[in-house]
């Protein structure tokens, strides 16, 4: 026992001297006074200076004007280059996977209908080779989306550098990610079904249906159940209910201090969970929202924002236009939604991320304003993960977070060329680059 004693003392000994080298060591990569100077500043918040100077100090922002001196700063030229906040991606699952045939390489999902007490960010691979290549094209920020069931989990906001996810945690519990039940009924008659599974009578789709609509109700009805009892048993009015995880974990969202995403894409879906928050109370966020635009007063009157993730998605029905969805974020927009733009949380998008603006680009060539658009990539995907006060906008105190590209960031053919993250330069070179490298110097 007086071994054991000893071990885990030396274990904790060892532990606190490496939390605080690490805190040594990052404090002297922030402690720097840099000033970027000469480029087109887009502050998000405030005008865009063209040209523009941002002075960064201890790994935060000090000053943004269109001309700064600094005595015995580091200088970097910026002249003719545009300077961006870092960028968000919400709803992703950008590091639980790697390789989507490879099941080895995947953990976005967990087993059950029902797993609150999930937190997605613990199984987060630092070592990831697409995480650099999101950064790559100015992508700062992640959410790490939990999959499966219908309660998911817990998400949390990841930074895209760091040896381990300890150090790339930005924020942890942002959201309860909750996937709507689907709604449609499958019409096709028995004899023309296929695929190795029975086929259902409508009766028995309707059925099932009700059920798994029923069981979001009575979860969330124990859960509020839950807290009341801990509330009673705080003000002395009753005996404590039994430690149980799952309630444990939807404590913050049922007392609405926290969102809930609903992912939700069905014109059915989407009316069907915001008649629900609006009788239960709960702060929800909606993602996915393929049908969002239908509904678009309706969310707008709600205060509901939406994570729109169908932007090149083909219109789901034969009497929808073409450009369905390249306008449905300037519809959104014109009705008083908020719009966050995002790539979906299937693994087979995880490699996408890195091409996160050219969603919010397509909106814009089809009537969302490029500032709005800019925002649903900065500002309001910061808001909604509740960080907006370090990050998503060029504004004195927040953390230096930004990075400097040779062109317009919703123009594909503009290029990265320097990346910060809170103070400190981060590589932007990538598996991608790498391979460029490597056979652009093959032997002819």
């Amino acid at each position: 026992m007086k071994n054991a004693a000893w071990a885990r003392k030396r274990r904790a000994h060892g532990a606190a001297i490496s939390a605080l080298m690490a805190i040594v060591v990052a404090s002297s990569l922030n402690a720097e006074t840099i000033l970027l100077a000469g480029a087109v500043v887009h502050t998000v918040t405030g005008e865009t200076l063209s040209p523009g100077d941002v002075l960064i100090r201890d790994g935060k922002i000090a000053g943004v004007d269109k001309t700064l001196a600094a005595d015995g700063a580091t200088r970097v030229e910026l002249k003719g280059q545009h300077l961006y906040p870092g960028l968000l991606s919400l709803d992703t699952a950008l590091g639980l996977t790697e390789i989507e045939a490879v099941r080895a390489t995947a953990d976005a999902a967990e087993v059950g209908e029902f797993t609150p007490d999930v937190e997605s960010w613990i199984s987060v691979n630092p070592d990831s080779e697409l995480i650099p290549v999101a950064r790559a094209n100015g992508n700062a920020y992640f959410e790490t989306a939990p999959q499966g069931g219908i309660v998911s989990g817990q998400s949390g906001l990841m930074a895209v550098d760091g040896w381990t996810t300890e150090q790339m945690t930005v924020k942890t519990g942002i959201a309860l990610h909750l996937s709507w039940p689907a709604m449609e009924l499958d019409t096709t008659p028995k004899e023309r079904a296929r695929g190795k599974t029975k086929p259902k009578s409508l009766e028995e789709q309707a059925k099932e249906r009700r059920t798994k609509l029923q069981s979001v109700t009575e979860f969330f009805e124990e859960a509020k159940a839950y807290a009341k009892a801990k509330e009673a048993a705080t003000n002395g009015k009753g005996a404590a209910p039994d430690r149980v995880p799952a309630w444990e974990a939807m404590l913050p969202y049922v007392r609405g201090e926290r969102p809930i995403v609903v992912h939700a894409n069905d014109i059915r879906q989407i009316r069907a969970a915001v008649a629900w928050a609006g009788t239960n109370q709960m702060k929800v966020l909606l993602a996915g929202g393929r049908d969002a635009w239908m509904v678009a007063a309706l969310l707008a009157a709600k205060q509901i924002p939406v994570i729109y993730e169908h932007t090149y998605t083909q219109p789901s029905r034969d009497t929808e236009p073409y450009d369905v969805h390249f306008k449905a974020a300037a519809v959104l927009h014109q009705a008083g939604v908020k719009v966050v733009f995002s790539l979906g949380a299937r693994a087979f998008d995880a490699p996408l991320v890195r091409n996160l603006p050219y969603a919010a680009a397509q909106a814009v060539a089809f009537g969302l304003p490029e500032a709005e658009a800019l925002k649903g990539l900065t500002l309001y995907p910061a808001q909604l993960a509740g960080v907006a006060e370090r990050v998503g906008s060029i504004d004195v105190g927040k953390d230096a977070t930004l990075f400097a590209a040779d062109g317009d960031i919703l123009d594909n053919r503009a290029r990265v060329t320097h990346f910060w993250l809170a103070g400190k330069e981060v590589s932007i070179e990538s598996r991608h680059t790498k391979l460029y490298e490597k056979y652009r110097a093959r032997p002819k």
